[in-house]
Order: C-alpha cells, then sequence, then structure tokens
C-alpha cells in the first residue's frame, strides 16, 4: 500500500502544480527550458505512475474489501467508460462540438472514468486510486474553469463531421479496450 500512496503523491502531486503553484510551474519552465521541463515531467510521470502501478497490483494480492457492488454496477460502469473514452478522445480531435462545449474534456473524462471504477470496485487499494483520480479531477476542471474565466478563453465552435469521428472513434476505443486491452493490461475482463 506504501508504494501506491508514494505513487500517487509523485504522479497526482506533479499534475497538480497547475492547480496549487502554477506561478511557480511558469518561473521553472522559464528558467529551465521547454525542452528540460518536458523531460523533467516526463520522467517524474513515469516514476510515479509505476510507482503506484506497483504498489497497485501489490496491495491487490491481499486486498481488503470494503464492499461488494452489485452485479449491475459493472454496467453502469460500462455505459460510463462509453462516455469517458469518448470525452479522452474529444481532447485530441480537433474542432468536435464536445471539446467546444465542455472545453475540458480530458479532464471530464477522468472524471468520469474514476466515477465507473468507484461503482464497480469495492477494494480499499481501488477506492485509493479512483478516490484520488477522482478529487484531482474534480480540483484540476475548477482550477482550469477559473484559469479560463479570468483569461477570457474562448473556444471554436466544434464541426458535424469531427465530432462524429469523435464518438466513433472514442466508442470504437471504449469497445475494443473492454474487450481485449483491459485483461491484457490489466489482468482483469470487464466482461
Amino acid at each position: 500500500m506504501e508504494f501506491l500512496i508514494l505513487g500517487l503523491m509523485m504522479f497526482l502531486g506533479l499534475h497538480s502544480t497547475r492547480i496549487f503553484a502554477d506561478g511557480w510551474r511558469s518561473s521553472l519552465r522559464a528558467n529551465i527550458g521547454e525542452p528540460r521541463w518536458k523531460c523533467v515531467y516526463g520522467l517524474g510521470s513515469i516514476a510515479g505512475f509505476a510507482t503506484f502501478l506497483r504498489g497497485f497490483f501489490e496491495a491487490g494480492r491481499d486486498p481488503e474489501v470494503l464492499w461488494v457492488p452489485p452485479a449491475y454496477m459493472h454496467h453502469v460502469a460500462a455505459v460510463l467508460m462509453m462516455v469517458s473514452v469518448i470525452l479522452l478522445t474529444a481532447a485530441y480531435i480537433p474542432h468536435n462540438s464536445i471539446k467546444a462545449r465542455l472545453h475540458h474534456p480530458m479532464t471530464l473524462g477522468v472524471m468520469v472514468w474514476s466515477i465507473a471504477h468507484l461503482l464497480s470496485n469495492g477494494q480499499l487499494h481501488e477506492i485509493i486510486l479512483f478516490g484520488s483520480f477522482l478529487v484531482w479531477s474534480v480540483m484540476l476542471l475548477r482550477s482550469a474553469i477559473q484559469r479560463d474565466s479570468a483569461a477570457g478563453t474562448t473556444y471554436p465552435a466544434g464541426t458535424t463531421g469531427a465530432t462524429v469521428v469523435t464518438v466513433l472513434l472514442g466508442g470504437f476505443l471504449a469497445l475494443a479496450f473492454a474487450h481485449w486491452i483491459h485483461q491484457a493490461l490489466i489482468g482483469v475482463k470487464p466482461f
């Protein structure tokens, strides 16, 4: 459990500099340069990710069950995961209406991903992992909305074609992940 908590602190802490220390982050980026910043940020992210994954899988060997979700929660989670992956896809497809309306689809996608997994998992290490990401994504969304408001950020309107591509690609990725990739990477088959 120690590695899980340490890794989450490293990973989410690094990804929270924009929330809690945006001025320091900007100053550091300016002082060391963009390429070095990306290198430090990337290596720190990988180290945190690897650490919390190690802790997560170690804790899963002897799990502490806090609650057993009802069977229908897996179906609820599946629908939420479809929404989550479409939101994550919307962050990368230019000119789609989802991003135009929601502004921060990646953060919302992480939030929905967290909720889906909290509803369908009841072991302590799972609740720590997904709960941490939920709290972080709520704080990040709040911070991003405040930054947009202060900067007067506007988002261009989306097009129908880009939105259709986003939904179709996101739906395909969600199905592929649920049926094949999740088990290969995580060791759990959702269906």
